[in-house]
């Protein structure tokens, strides 16, 4: 009996072996678009039958440079855990480009209709057209690619843990070149659906936005890439936008010729650090509660940060340890976000600047976009003022700066006995009143009146110097006025 039995096991082992499908690797040597063996279709939907494992597909090099699959339909969605690798980039550093040319037709943005198909390009609800499709699915590597003409470069919607590195994602008009999205397919945010993708290395260019965070994307961590618009950019809209995305870190990338670098509309607790923001209308054009601004470059915009009024009276946004200098430049550029309106108050960081929410906006809100006049948001201009928003950070207020001889007194007017945080920084021009250098930092309290004062030293030589004052909260002023040291 235990002879037998032994046989058995193994008989039925070996019968259960044979039907488990193993990893696979798909080679792409035809550029052909058609389902025949060694096209990039036929390549997705063997993966996606093999859908169990972990597979690769490995995209070559085929004829001379530039080396482009142009596809005439959509492409099938990727269903499996799998790692697409145009193998080119690691031998000389040249992409292999996915093209949708073919199919995408129209004028520009115009050829991308979002949800309402009355509405088009950037700035309006979309999934539509993309090119690489996840969805619903982890677990998947995109490198080496140029993925380009369609209306979204790569859609990842409601899918977690993938990653998008070391690829070129340029010239998509409509939604984004990578969108993240928990979108539900109703425009309904889904929560713990896309989670954890890392966008790392990779080269947006003129798409009409770079980046979406969108619809409940959290926890996603898109680093070192450059965020690139040029005049051949229909839209010039953000280099990145978050719409209601929470808890993302963007850390480590380089933003140029936007309307916005980068735009957050109502997410919360976003951790943006180290990046460098330059030649924007807005740098960063922010609403949100919790969100971090850490040791950013921000320079030669139009204004370097713009806070937004919003809904949310209690809405805290953090500033700390950025380098802003030279901006308030005449940069008019005005798609689905930048400043335009005449008599702007220009600067480092600006409070109450209106935005496509706003009564008073110039500007375009998306193709085919309109807004009822009665649904603009105001902004409060007078004490006890109805219907309108707070302005933003609770009108905390900077503090004032007085030089006597070799110190700088700081003076404070806030809520009584609070806690505040009074940063320093140091300006080349005494006629600067930005923050080129961070110095340093100090602690204050006020007293039962709301009024604090502290004496500070600076340890280098400067033309100017500026503050600005945090909260127990996290809300930052603007600027103080500078206080001249040459």
């Amino acid at each position: 009996m235990k002879l037998i039995s032994s046989g058995f096991s193994a008989l039925a082992l070996g019968l259960m072996l044979t039907n488990v499908a193993s990893a696979q690797t798909y080679i792409v040597d035809r550029y052909q678009d058609d389902s025949e063996k060694g096209s990039l279709r036929w390549a997705i939907e063997q993966s996606n039958a093999n859908a169990g494992q972990d597979n690769e597909i490995l995209i070559q090099a085929v004829g001379q440079a530039p080396y482009v699959i142009k596809v005439n339909s959509p492409l099938p969605a990727i269903k499996s855990s799998v790692k697409i690798i145009g193998t080119q980039w690691q031998k000389t550093g040249e992409y292999i480009a996915i093209d949708g040319s073919n199919y995408i037709k129209g004028e520009g943005a115009k050829a991308c209709p979002g949800a309402n198909p009355e509405q088009y390009g950037t700035n309006v609800r979309t999934m539509t057209l993309p090119g690489l499709v996840l969805q619903d699915i982890n677990g998947v590597t995109i490198k080496g690619l140029d993925i380009h003409h369609f209306c979204i470069g790569v859609l990842i919607n409601r899918s977690s843990n993938n990653l998008i590195q070391h690829n070129r994602i340029s010239n998509n008009y409509g939604g984004s070149g990578v969108m993240l999205t928990g979108d539900d397919g109703q425009g309904n945010p889904t929560a713990t659906t896309t989670n954890n993708n890392k966008i790392l290395d990779n080269l947006f260019i003129d798409n009409g936005d770079g980046l979406e965070l969108t619809r409940g994307a959290a926890f996603n961590l898109v680093a070192n890439n450059h965020f690139i618009s040029t005049p051949a950019n229909p839209e010039p809209s953000q280099g990145i936008e978050i719409l209601w995305g929470n808890d993302n870190a963007v850390v480590g990338n380089k933003f140029e010729n936007y309307s916005d670098g980068l735009q957050i509309n109502w997410g919360k607790r976003n951790y943006i650090a180290y990046n460098e923001l330059t030649n924007n209308s807005l740098g960063f054009n922010i609403t949100g509660d919790g969100n971090i601004f850490d040791s950013n470059k921000i320079h030669g915009n139009r204004i370097g940060i713009a806070i937004r009024s919003e809904k949310d009276a209690n809405a805290s946004i953090t500033l700390t340890k950025n380098q802003i200098w030279n901006n308030a430049k005449d940069i008019k550029r005005c798609e689905a976000g930048g400043s335009c309106v005449a008599n702007q108050r220009l600067g480092a960081i600006v409070f109450n600047v209106p935005a496509l929410e706003h009564e008073g906006f110039v500007g375009s809100r998306g193709g085919g976009v309109v807004i009822d006049a009665k649904n603009l948001q105001k902004t409060c201009t007078q004490p006890n003022q109805q219907d309108c928003n707070a302005t933003p950070n609770q009108g905390i207020q900077p503090p004032k700066l007085t030089r006597s001889k070799d110190q700088i007194r700081v003076d404070v007017v806030g809520q009584p006995n609070q806690r505040y945080q009074v940063e320093f920084f140091a300006n080349s021009n005494a006629a600067s009143n930005e923050a080129e250098t961070y110095l340093a930092t100090v602690l204050i309290s006020t007293n039962a009146t709301g009024q604090g004062q502290v004496t500070w030293n600076p340890t280098v030589k400067s033309g100017s110097i500026t503050a600005t004052v945090t909260d127990k909260n996290g809300a930052t002023s603007e600027l103080s006025s500078a206080v001249r040291i040459q």
